[in-house]
């Protein structure tokens, strides 16, 4: 196929690298990359990531990943501090420049032999959901602040015509923007009762669930279930579960609780649970049981507020920080 004879690129198609920058007016390196207006505003910007082998994921749990249509965006660098400035801070600008972000990920690497030139998959345009900064855990093991971005893939035809992609974007974006379960909130912060443990100990035990399969992170949970005093302690299966992962009563040592059901969800995830989610557990309860969610990432403010409403049965949320305070205090995952 001739570059000039690409009109869009079809979401699952993989293309090569000149075909990628060429026709979207791009630069030919760096993982982002903007195309310009005459005025020098932007036209579009072109994220280039890495599917994350499971190499990647075990030496590097923050790596960016696809989690759903979540694409999870760590600033440039493995080491020491980040700023939020360069070509990083364009994704910030998207919600008032409205603009459309091009998003590829590398199928291959380049020096692989069986590599082929259509390397780089198209997995659609994204909308800038919400960045925040994060403690996390360098290539040096010295504790650092990162900053993250989440992206939305919106919800488009599988071809995107390159010559309208602004006018799709805009129009897509107007539905997205319209629909009530839209949360941009920003992250909670984390607010673990520490007592005195290091930050960096904390964040070291969040790095190791990170590097866990989504099977290994439900039964961490039911591990410290069962080391907190929580009887009938059972991973769910999952084509039954109903949105649930683990599910255990209290003991008799909780005598007023005394066999009171709890209905865990576990979320092993790198970007943030949202005021869906919340409401979706809610919404798998059984009746008069109790609900948790359980990740390793954060919260969204709307999410706090949705478990909290006092006009509801409430959740708990206990996210990637809290949840390593516990398996410390309990004595998993030394």
């Amino acid at each position: 196929m001739r570059i000039s004879a690409i009109s869009g690129f079809k979401i699952g198609d993989c293309y090569t690298h000149e075909e990628v920058y060429q026709r979207l007016s791009v630069g030919n390196a760096g993982g982002i990359r903007p195309a310009l207006k005459s005025d020098g505003s932007l036209r579009r910007l072109v994220i280039l990531t890495t599917a994350p082998t499971a190499k990647i994921a075990s030496e590097n749990p923050y790596a960016d990943r696809m989690e759903g249509d979540v694409l999870v965006y760590t600033a440039a660098g493995r080491e020491g501090a980040q700023n939020l400035s360069g070509i990083n801070s364009r994704l910030v600008d998207q919600p008032e420049d409205r603009f459309p972000i091009y998003c590829f990920r590398n199928t291959a690497h380049r020096r692989s032999k069986s590599a082929s030139p259509r390397r780089w998959e198209f997995l659609g345009l994204f909308s800038y959901q919400r960045h925040f900064q994060e403690m996390q855990v360098d290539a040096q093991g010295l504790l650092r602040n990162a900053w993250v971005f989440e992206l939305r893939r919106l919800p488009t035809n599988e071809l995107v015509p390159v010559e309208l992609d602004q006018k799709l974007f805009e129009k897509v974006m107007r539905d997205v923007q319209a629909d009530k379960a839209f949360d941009n909130s920003p992250v909670v912060e984390s607010t673990p009762a520490t007592d005195g443990v290091p930050a960096v100990c904390l964040e070291e035990r969040r790095r190791k669930m990170l590097a866990m399969s989504p099977q290994d992170f439900e039964h961490l949970v039911k591990q410290a279930l069962q080391q907190s005093g929580f009887q009938r302690v059972q991973v769910t299966r999952y084509s039954q579960d109903g949105g649930i992962d683990v599910e255990a009563s209290t003991s008799d040592a909780l005598w007023p609780l005394r066999g009171s059901l709890l209905q865990v969800q576990a979320k092993r995830w790198i970007h943030t649970v949202g005021r869906r989610e919340v409401a979706e557990l809610r919404g798998s309860l059984k009746n008069f049981a109790n609900g948790a969610l359980v990740t390793t990432s954060h919260y969204s403010k709307s999410a706090l507020l949705e478990a909290t409403m006092i006009t509801k049965v409430p959740i708990v949320l206990i996210d990637g920080l809290q949840f390593a305070e516990i398996t410390k205090r309990i004595g998993l995952l030394s």
